[in-house]
Order: C-alpha cells, then structure tokens, then sequence
C-alpha cells in the first residue's frame, strides 16, 4: 500500500464516520470508531517501509484528530452545546494522548491478526 492509498482509505472512513455522525454518536460509538480508524491506519502503516516509528505514531494520530475535528461534536446533546466549546480543546488534547497510548495495544492486534486496511469501511 503508498501513502496516498493509505489517505484515501482514511478520508474515505472518516467520510463515513460523518455519515454516521449526523443521526448523532455515543461517546461508546465514537471510541469504536477511534479503536477502527487506528486499526486502519496501523494496518495501512505497517506496509510503509519508507516511515520510521515516531512518524508512524504522528500520522495516525493526526488521522484520530481528523476523526475527533470531523465527528466528535456529533456525541454531546444539543443542551451541553455551551460547555462543550469551552472544554472541547481539552477533550481533544485527552483523546489525542489515549489513541497516542492505545497504539501499541492495537499494534499488537494489528500484528496478530494482518487485516487489509481496504476492509475497514465505516
């Protein structure tokens, strides 16, 4: 897999992450789809020889803070709208640092199971 493929598969589950987001999202739902969007991205990541480990971890965590900037707002009701805004770079900040944390474990998922990245759809 090139990066680019590697992009497309991304954007295209984020896209269909939106979709999902407009009927509104669980905070349960949106953690399913931040472990899958790392899944994808470690999986797309691991065929990459030309990325050395740090720059694996930053891009798929930029990948989750696409995810969090495209969907996240979906997950908080309309009346806790006020505090969001004020805690959300906050929110964002906490779910960046877990995904940065959680990426070994689905590494090792990832590794023990080689899913093709063209599998994930949202």
């Amino acid at each position: 897999m090139t990066p680019d493929q590697l992009q497309a598969a991304v954007l295209g589950f984020i896209a269909g992450c939106r979709e999902k987001a407009r009927g509104g999202l669980t905070v349960a739902e949106f953690g399913s789809l931040v472990v899958e969007l790392l899944r994808l991205a470690v999986a797309g990541l691991e065929t990459i020889s030309t990325l050395d480990g740090p720059a694996k971890k930053a891009w798929a965590v930029a990948a989750v803070a696409s995810l969090f900037d495209a969907c996240a707002d979906a997950c908080v009701p309309a009346l806790a709208k006020p505090i969001w805004w004020l805690v959300r770079p906050t929110v964002r900040a906490l779910v960046l640092a877990a995904a940065g944390g959680a990426l070994e474990q689905v590494l090792t998922l990832v590794r023990a199971v080689r899913p093709s990245p063209e599998t994930f759809t949202a």
